[in-house]
C-alpha cells in the first residue's frame, strides 16, 4: 500500500519536472527592444560612459537579428574597454569577436586594438621582459598580416620604442655584469644587442662596451675588430672617439694638439679681419 503511495508521488514529480522542462523554451528576441539597447549603448558612448556602453553593446551583440549589427556591436564593446583603459577586458571582447566573426570588415581593426592593448600595459613594465616580448610578437604578427594599411604604420613606430626598450633593459644588464666582472654574460647580453637590436639607439654602446672587454681581457685583436666595425657604421658617434682613444695612446695629445693649431688659425683669422677694419 504504502509503496504503490511512494510510485505515485515520484511519478507525479517525474511529470512535474518534465512539463517544467518543456515549458523552456527560448523566445525569439524581441527586435525593437535589441536595437532599443543598441542605442542605449551609443548614447551612452557619446556621453564618454564607456563602461556602462561596454556593457550594454556587449548584452545588444546577442539578441541583435542581423549579424553585421551583432558584430558591430561585439567590436563596440571592445572599443569602450580599451577607451577606459581596461585592457584584460577590451582584449577578451575583441579576440570574441574575431572568433564569432572572422569575416568581417573590421578584423584588422579589432586586431590593431587588441595590438595595442598589449602595448599600452608594458610602458610602466619595469622588470619582467615577458610583456615586451608578447607584444613585439602580436605587434609583428599584425604588421606581416597588414604590412600596408595605416594602422601598420602606427605600429612599426610603436615596434621601435618595444625594441628599444627591450635593448635598454639587455645594456642595462650588460653594465651590471661589467661592473662585477662577469665578463662572458656580459659579452652575451651585448652581442645580443648587436645582433638583434641594430636599429636601436643603444647599438653604439654596445660595440663600444665590447671594446672596452675585449681590451681589457687582453683580446686586442678582437677590440680592433669591433671598433671598426663601430668606425665604419658610426663614426660620428661619442661611442667610436671613446672606442678610438682607448685603442690609441696618442689619440688625447694629438686631439690636443689639434685643438691648439686650430685655436691659433682662429685666433689668426679674427686680428686679420681687426687689422684689416684698422686700415681701412
Amino acid at each position: 500500500m504504502y509503496q504503490k503511495i511512494f510510485l505515485i508521488i515520484i511519478l507525479i514529480i517525474s511529470l512535474s519536472n518534465c512539463s517544467k522542462k518543456e515549458t523552456v523554451i527560448t523566445e525569439p528576441p524581441n527586435e525593437n527592444k535589441a536595437y532599443e539597447i543598441y542605442k542605449e549603448a551609443l548614447d551612452a558612448m557619446n556621453k564618454n560612459e564607456f563602461f556602462f556602453a561596454a556593457k550594454k553593446f556587449a548584452e545588444a551583440e546577442k539578441i541583435l537579428p542581423v549579424i553585421e549589427h551583432s558584430a558591430k556591436a561585439q567590436l563596440m564593446s571592445g572599443f569602450c574597454f580599451y577607451a577606459i583603459s581596461f585592457h584584460d577586458e577590451a582584449i577578451s571582447a575583441l579576440e570574441n569577436f574575431l572568433k564569432k566573426y572572422p569575416a568581417d570588415k573590421n578584423v584588422d581593426y579589432a586586431s590593431y586594438l587588441i595590438a595595442l592593448s598589449n602595448y599600452e600595459q608594458i610602458l610602466d613594465e619595469k622588470k619582467d621582459l615577458k610583456p615586451l616580448i608578447k607584444s613585439r610578437k602580436i605587434i609583428n604578427d599584425y604588421i606581416e598580416q597588414y604590412p600596408n594599411n595605416e594602422y601598420s604604420l602606427d605600429l612599426k613606430f610603436k615596434l621601435s620604442l618595444i625594441e628599444n626598450q627591450l635593448a635598454a633593459k639587455e645594456i642595462y644588464i650588460a653594465k651590471y655584469y661589467i661592473k662585477i666582472q662577469k665578463w662572458i654574460p656580459a659579452i652575451n647580453r651585448l652581442k645580443n644587442i648587436v645582433n638583434n637590436y641594430q636599429q636601436t639607439i643603444f647599438i653604439e654602446e654596445a660595440l663600444h662596451r665590447l671594446v672596452e672587454i675585449y681590451y681589457t681581457l687582453g683580446l686586442v685583436q678582437e677590440a680592433e675588430k669591433t671598433a671598426k666595425i663601430l668606425g665604419y657604421n658610426y663614426n660620428s658617434s661619442k661611442w667610436y672617439e671613446t672606442s678610438y682613444a682607448l685603442l690609441n695612446k696618442d689619440y688625447k695629445k694629438e686631439q690636443r694638439l689639434l685643438r691648439e693649431k686650430s685655436k691659433k688659425k682662429e685666433q689668426g683669422l679674427v686680428r686679420k679681419t681687426i687689422n684689416k677694419i684698422l686700415n681701412k
